[in-house]
């Protein structure tokens, strides 16, 4: 609370220039690649060629997502192709938000963060001469993530000189440095938006970058970034890529109790650990790291990545980025397999969506299903097997031809009334990013009206309840004043 913003955190809206005008004598000494670049990021977003956002496929990936039983759908999804202006460079990413504005704060790291990448990524390939330490608060005082990104800037570049510039390539150092400087300033942005409240709302955030044959992914919250490869015996295997970070694990349980947060289980769910504040049964958040809810900042959340690297090879066939609508129901396995027995690549993220569905009817049928969002990156585009793919019907394909995300008209009215302990969410807004044509819907009516009157609870519910204030004295001293001087 009370940091001093840089001004490169003060991002403009996605229809004016990135925040990086103020570098325009350091951006060009970066080359020919960075005049291409400039001649995309002052373009409105729906319009840079190779990016998709909506339901449908390119060549080399395919994209889906569903709203679950709970109201809008706050999981977004992005495929970059051709990004920062290389032609073998791929960004994919999902983002699963949370809390009354979380379809709001996913859909605006969505955005946002790609070109906040890219921008350090150009900025750190020029030289490290170029780049500026972030400001982090005038006064000296950290709250808990200031001090871990602190940590995780000074452990990068010691660790990186001795060990990784040993194990991995030039470009895991760079990108490393550019995802924690992106995280970092996109994080900022969010607490000081003028439309979109983060104070208990916030957005999980799994990504990577694919240059060729090096892999490298940033993950903030419980989504999952999970290899299909073959082993040995030539038959298909699920590598996890990223940890999930949830309140039970004991680093990050300890960092949070260090910080007089409070880690602990519901006696109804003594599986979901969660974040509370110091004297307050509240939020309850069922993650440990996330973009936003900054009720929880001082008190040992943070947004601060988990960086990591895999070199690919010829036996590595795709990487399956989902939110956790997937992950609850359908093992790392099943969801390869699942990708690899589709008829298409264009519709295989459909396709797990559409299972991970059924598994929640079978095995919670009384509970609300949770959103789903799936990107399926092929590794191995110059295959022959993709001449056989189908591809999205014309409908689809002029809807991602002309993608049209209304961040302008975004419906910023405020949250509905809570139900329960669920995740809070509007209930009539209309997701941003969506186009204005229905998705797919259940084909059996019969059974989407018997699921819709379900008054089933959700399983594991991201955020339990908003946190309570009470005005203490200094607030009342304040108002006091306030009153007097009119």
């Amino acid at each position: 609370m009370g940091s001093c913003f840089s001004a490169e955190s003060r991002s403009p809206l996605p229809t004016s220039p990135s925040g990086i005008s103020r570098r325009k004598n350091s951006r060009r000494r970066l080359g020919s690649r960075s005049s291409s670049f400039d001649n995309w990021r002052d373009e409105p977003l729906h319009r840079i060629p190779g990016r998709l956002f909506l339901n449908g496929s390119s060549e080399v990936a395919s994209l889906f997502t569903q709203q679950g039983k709970k109201g809008t759908n706050q999981d977004a999804m992005i495929v970059w192709e051709n990004f920062c202006s290389r032609k073998d460079t791929i960004f994919c990413g999902v983002f699963d938000g949370h809390g009354p504005f979380g379809h709001m704060v996913a859909k605006r790291v969505r955005d946002s963060l790609p070109l906040k990448l890219s921008s350090h990524w150009e900025l750190n390939a020029a030289g490290g001469e170029v780049l500026k330490e972030i400001s982090i608060n005038t006064t000296g005082i950290m709250n808990s993530e200031e001090a871990a990104f602190v940590s995780a800037d000074e452990e990068s570049r010691t660790s990186i000189d001795s060990e990784e510039m040993e194990k991995h390539p030039e470009i895991f150092r760079t990108l490393k440095e550019s995802f924690l400087r992106a995280f970092k300033v996109m994080d900022r942005e969010l607490k000081m938006h003028p439309s979109i409240d983060c104070f208990c709302s916030g957005t999980t955030a799994v990504t990577l970058v694919k240059q060729g044959l090096d892999l490298v992914i940033g993950n903030v919250g419980d989504s999952r970034a999970v290899l299909g490869t073959r082993d040995k015996d030539d038959s298909l295997t699920a590598v996890q890529l990223t940890v999930d970070l949830k309140p039970s694990l004991p680093a990050e349980a300890e960092r949070i109790r260090k910080c007089k947060g409070r880690v602990f289980a519901l006696q109804d769910e003594p599986e979901v650990a969660r974040v509370w504040l110091p004297n307050n049964d509240s939020p309850g958040l069922a993650m440990a790291r996330a973009f936003g809810d900054f009720c929880l900042k001082d008190f040992g959340l943070i947004s601060v990545p988990e960086i990591s690297y895999r070199r690919l090879t010829e036996k590595d066939e795709f990487v399956v980025l989902a939110t956790d609508g997937i992950w609850d129901v359908l093992s790392n396995k099943e969801v390869v397999d699942i990708i690899a027995a589709s008829p298409a690549r264009s519709s295989a993220a459909r396709a797990l969506v559409e299972s991970a569905v059924r598994a929640w009817r079978y095995k919670y049928p009384t509970s609300k299903v949770d959103d789903c969002a799936v990107v399926c990156l092929f590794l191995d585009s110059d295959s022959p097997k993709l001449s056989s793919a189908s591809h999205i019907n014309s409908k689809e394909q002029r809807s991602l031809g002309n993608q049209i995300d209304p961040d302008g008209g975004e419906d910023l009215s405020g949250p509905t009334v809570l139900e329960r302990s669920g995740t809070c969410r509007a209930s009539n807004e209309k997701s941003l990013g969506e186009s204005n044509e229905e998705e797919p819907k259940e084909t059996d009516a019969e059974l989407e009206k018997e699921w819709s009157a379900l008054e089933g609870v959700s399983r594991v519910d991201t955020l339990l309840n908003l946190p309570r204030f009470v005005p203490g004295e200094e607030d009342d001293k304040a108002t006091a004043g306030m009153r007097r001087r009119r």
